[in-house]
């Protein structure tokens, strides 16, 4: 009867939720932060908002703990990206329940997972659990944007309210299959994302006589392909030497090896792990002239880049400057976030595994790195935190999941969130119940 309660109870708070519009921007979350600050309250669970301007806040609960142990946090955001409704099936903000799903944006990045912490924190105060450590949730703001109103500036400015040994956050958690067998994957490493600006310089002039200008446009070209073309060396990470040795059963001796046998064992697990052995560069954007009639004097190219866990942009710039040779360009790095990890044994994993053998005996859990890069590292960098994307998801397929996050018809299997909660509960209790 408890597992029904809290079925229909996450289903309910997950539609209000939705029902929120979080579009980040402007994000507006301190509508999200007050739902759920009236939800928790009603349970009994102390809350906290925090906010660098009113319209943004941060929401953080908690259980106390009664002695030294550990602290926990369950990590969220309640923001979301545009939804255009005319791309819809339903509405995105209705939060209708149809064929056992609830759709609308944010359903999967994140507010089903947000209502899934909220509901496993307030069920355990209700139970009367007294953890060993503290156990936190936080809700917060501008994930999507990340223009320092979310997890940076709580890190930043509120460290004791969000201090925590570890962290369970978004990320990975879908149930996969390769080679014939089920895994579960936990992402516990992430990439960086640090693009750059390429500044080609030229010499403008009228377009009608192009040959007395220095077209900076056309001199950008070749820089482009050059990136666009380049593959760097590849690094055999921990992540993936993991990942590749739980699904064949061998230990892989380099990154040429591991792709070999990760491509036998199945064409999804080499297309996944593929961008994990280098830094990548993908040109994405062109600026050159305003006007028709004018040969741009200067040519701008944003360079989204990813760097492996440990890499810098200081090893970047120098390796797109001996790419691209000398010439009249500059290099600017625009941004540098992510690149961390956590180890891949602690008393979080051993959660993370109990509960996948728990729900399906036989299946592994197995670490990913991920390539893109959630708050998580905030936390890493900011306290040294072991921090897991772990939700795990059975119900749909991971191919649909991949087409719904941040695209039109988003939605997310009450199963799921049922599971959900199952594991955040189970987390809680296996870190913090002694």
């Amino acid at each position: 009867m408890a597992t029904v309660t809290l079925r229909a109870e996450v289903t309910e708070l997950l539609q209000e939720l939705i029902r929120v519009d979080t579009t980040n921007p402007p994000g507006n979350e301190t509508r999200a932060a007050e739902l759920l600050r009236d939800y928790l309250e009603q349970h009994g669970v102390a809350c906290e908002l925090y906010a660098r301007v009113p319209e943004r806040a941060n929401l953080v609960a908690r259980i106390p703990g009664r002695g030294d142990g550990p602290r926990v946090l369950f990590l969220s955001h309640t923001d979301v990206v545009l939804a255009d409704p005319a791309e819809w099936q339903l509405d995105p903000f209705g939060g209708e329940l149809r064929d056992g799903e609830i759709w609308g944006r944010g359903a999967l990045d994140m507010k089903g997972q947000v209502a899934a912490e909220a509901v496993a924190i307030a069920s355990l105060a209700r139970e009367g659990f007294e953890p060993s450590g503290d156990l936190i949730f936080a809700a917060t703001a501008d994930e999507e944007v990340g223009a320092g109103f979310g997890a940076q500036w709580l890190c930043e400015a509120h460290p004791d309210a969000v201090r925590a040994d570890y962290c369970i956050n978004e990320g990975s958690g879908d149930r996969v299959e390769f080679g014939g067998k089920a895994f579960y994957a936990c992402s516990t490493a992430e990439k960086m994302s640090a693009p750059f600006r390429l500044r080609v310089h030229g010499r403008s002039g009228h377009a009608s006589m192009p040959n007395i200008a220095d077209n900076a446009l056309v001199k950008a070209a070749p820089l482009i392909e050059e990136l666009g073309a380049y593959r760097p060396e590849r690094h055999l990470i921990p992540e993936v030497k993991a990942l590749v040795q739980a699904v064949t059963g061998e230990e892989p001796r380099s990154a040429a090896d591991a792709l070999i046998r990760a491509r036998e064992a199945s064409p999804v697990l080499a297309d996944m792990i593929e961008p994990l052995f280098s830094m990548t560069f993908t040109p994405t954007m062109v600026t050159a002239s305003q006007k028709r009639n004018v040969v741009p004097a200067v040519c701008d190219v944003t360079v989204d880049s990813r760097l492996l866990p440990g890499q810098t942009p200081a090893e970047q710039q120098e390796l797109v400057r001996a790419l691209l040779g000398d010439g009249e360009y500059e290099l600017e790095v625009l941004e540098a976030h992510g690149g961390t990890r956590s180890p891949l044994e602690s008393p979080l994993w051993d959660a993370v595994e109990s509960f996948v053998d728990r729900i399906e005996p036989g299946t592994r859990a197995v670490p990913v790195c991920v390539a893109g890069f959630t708050d998580s590292h905030w936390f890493r960098q900011a306290f040294g935190t072991v921090a897991y994307g772990f939700f795990p998801a059975r119900a749909m397929d991971i191919e649909v999941v991949a087409r719904l996050v941040h695209s039109a018809d988003e939605r997310v299997p009450v199963e799921d969130l049922e599971l959900g909660v199952d594991w955040l509960r189970h987390a809680a209790q296996h870190l913090l119940g002694s």
